[in-house]
C-alpha cells in the first residue's frame, strides 16, 4: 500500500536518487543536496513498504501562487498512479496554505493536463508582483519568470498553470 506523507530529512537520499535519475536528460533540474535539505519542508514523498518511491514539492512563490517542483516517481513504480497521488496531495496542500494558482514547468504536458493544468505563455502575474519576484534568489522563480540566465535549463519545457 502506498502512503503519501511529509518528507523528513532521512528521505533526502531517496529524493537525491530520484533527482539524479531524471536530471541528466533535463526532465528535472539538478539540485544541490544542501538545497534538498533546506527545502525538505516543501516535499511530500510516496512510500511503499518503508521505501520512498516518489516525491514532489510545493514552493509558494507569492500570495496566491505556488509551483509544483521535483515531481518524480521511481521508474520501477511508474504507471501505477503514484505521480497522480503525489500531485493531488500537493494541490491539497496548496489549498491548505491559501494558494489559488499552481504553476509548473514540465515536459509531461498530458499528465498535468489530466490534472487541470493549462498551457500558458508568460508568467501569470501583474507587473508589480513580477518586480517583487525579481528580487528572489530562488532559481525556480527565475525559471518561472523566464529570465535569460536560466533559459538553457528550460529549453523545450512547457509552462502550465492550474487554478484551484
Amino acid at each position: 500500500m502506498t502512503t503519501v506523507r511529509p518528507a523528513r530529512t532521512g528521505d533526502v537520499r531517496a529524493i537525491r536518487s530520484l533527482v539524479d535519475f531524471y536530471s541528466p536528460d533535463g526532465r528535472l533540474l539538478s539540485k544541490a543536496t544542501v538545497t534538498l535539505f533546506e527545502d525538505i519542508q516543501e516535499f511530500l514523498v510516496a512510500e511503499e513498504d518503508g521505501q520512498v518511491v516518489g516525491c514532489g514539492a510545493l514552493h509558494v512563490m507569492w500570495e496566491d501562487l505556488a509551483e509544483v517542483r521535483t515531481l518524480a516517481v521511481d521508474p520501477e513504480h511508474a504507471g501505477q498512479g503514484l505521480g497522480s497521488l503525489l500531485l493531488t496531495a500537493l494541490m491539497d496542500r496548496a489549498r491548505e496554505v491559501g494558494v489559488r494558482r499552481v504553476f509548473c514547468l514540465t515536459f509531461a504536458v498530458p499528465f498535468f493536463e489530466r490534472h487541470g493544468f493549462e498551457l500558458i505563455e508568460d508568467a501569470p502575474v501583474d507587473p508589480g508582483v513580477y518586480e517583487q519576484l525579481l528580487q528572489s534568489y530562488d532559481e525556480g522563480v527565475a525559471e518561472f519568470l523566464g529570465l535569460e540566465r536560466v533559459k538553457p535549463n528550460t529549453l523545450g519545457n512547457s509552462r502550465m498553470l492550474a487554478t484551484l
